[in-house]
């Protein structure tokens, strides 16, 4: 049984990422579970490593132990969020404690705009790369015009639920 840990880079009630990442733990392929993690941590700030954050400690040892990871993020400014940038700060540190080393990891996002969420996964994956992680480079997956395709704060559109299960299969091959 293989486990991926799902993050939303986003803190918005009503999120399209927030409901693309469910809809990722809602397809789970047999012999796979999603899990839906939380990145609400308080600000970074290497003061606080003197008394590092328990809930932090927790989804860390989660990081390390799951096959892999994926990450859906908006685009806020040309960039990922402020809220996952401070996730993946938190989980790289201290220095010489990187969760991310290694780690199979996925991203995804949906946006309202046509080309959805581009850039703030280019910036991902930058950093991720940086942390050591092992990115999937393809599929590529980014989900524009997301305000068409979400019904009650859930994907209705085939197409959309179509690629995810693509997606799945490839990381799930990747992270293997």
């Amino acid at each position: 049984m293989r486990t991926f840990l799902v993050f939303s880079g986003s803190l918005r009630k009503d999120s399209y990422n927030t409901a693309l990442a469910r809809a990722f733990v809602d397809r789970a392929p047999e012999d796979t579970t999603l899990v839906l993690g939380d990145i609400q941590f308080p600000l970074y700030n290497q003061d606080l490593e003197v008394s590092f954050p328990e809930e932090v400690s927790r989804v860390k040892a989660d990081i390390r132990n799951a096959d892999g990871v994926i990450l859906v993020t908006p685009e806020h400014n040309r960039s990922t969020t402020a809220a996952l940038k401070n996730f993946i700060d938190w989980t790289s540190r201290p220095y010489g404690d990187n969760a991310w080393v290694g780690k199979p990891v996925f991203i995804a996002g949906a946006s309202v705009g046509n080309i959805s969420t581009a850039l703030a996964q280019y910036e991902l994956k930058k950093i991720l790369l940086y942390l050591d992680a092992r990115v999937l480079g393809q599929p590529e997956f980014y989900v524009g015009f997301a305000q068409d395709k979400v019904q009650d704060g859930r994907f209705v559109d085939e197409d959309t639920l179509a690629h995810i299960d693509k997606a799945l299969a490839a990381f799930t091959t990747f992270a293997s």
